[in-house]
């Protein structure tokens, strides 16, 4: 049975949210505190006076693909096309993807927390600013962005349907893809010299791999 805004059906093999109340409970709860704080941050931060906007477009870029994404896989989960749900071990799945969204989420928030001042949700940058390889950006350039798609993977796996898995997952690449090349380009012609040789050190993602 699916339920809570995606309509009520029986099915016979269908994935675990949509049968049980309690882990789409779970589930809806783990989306609000994964993604709340987003929702807020992106209505009510604002650039600073003085800085450099950059952003060519790309949050509003990340939040349609990301949204499309999301949507789809809500899609893909309610239509229940055979051969997409996840049969075996569905609880379990449910579990690793929930450890997994909530894990994306307090590493995203570690990198913010690392960055300082210098976060923004939009792409900008200030008089003053300079290259931060602490934490986690000692490995990674982008580890807010990785806590972010690790969040949209986590929701994937929790979803039990591997449809939805890839529709979210390739929402959140497009989404990420275009704003790293925007984000890196104008630290390029910002920050300059260091921020390239902080590129030729680092992974975008994945320490050591991507």
């Amino acid at each position: 049975m699916l339920a809570v805004g995606w309509g009520v059906r029986e099915t016979g093999m269908s994935a675990l949210i949509a049968h049980s109340h309690f882990h789409l409970a779970v589930f809806y709860a783990a989306l609000f505190i994964c993604f709340a704080p987003e929702w807020i941050g992106t209505f009510f931060q604002r650039v600073e006076k003085g800085a450099q906007v950059r952003d060519r477009g790309s949050h509003v870029w990340i939040f349609v693909a990301v949204s499309a994404g999301v949507v789809a896989g809500i899609f893909l989960v309610d239509a229940n096309f055979p051969g997409t749900t996840l049969g075996r071990g569905q609880r379990l799945q449910f579990w690793i993807g929930i450890a997994v969204m909530l894990s994306g989420l307090a590493f995203r928030w570690y990198a913010i927390k690392s960055l300082g001042r210098f976060f923004t949700r939009t792409v900008a940058t200030r008089a003053g600013q300079y290259v931060v390889d602490t934490g986690p950006y000692r490995l990674i350039r982008h580890p807010s962005y990785t806590g972010g798609l690790l969040m949209f993977l986590g929701m994937g796996i929790a979803m039990t349907n591997w449809a939805a898995l890839l529709a979210i997952m390739a929402g959140a690449g497009i989404g990420y893809a275009y704003r790293v090349q925007v984000e890196e380009r104008a630290l390029c012609e910002d920050l300059g010299q260091p921020y390239r040789d902080y590129m030729r050190r680092t992974r975008r993602f994945v320490p050591y791999v991507w």
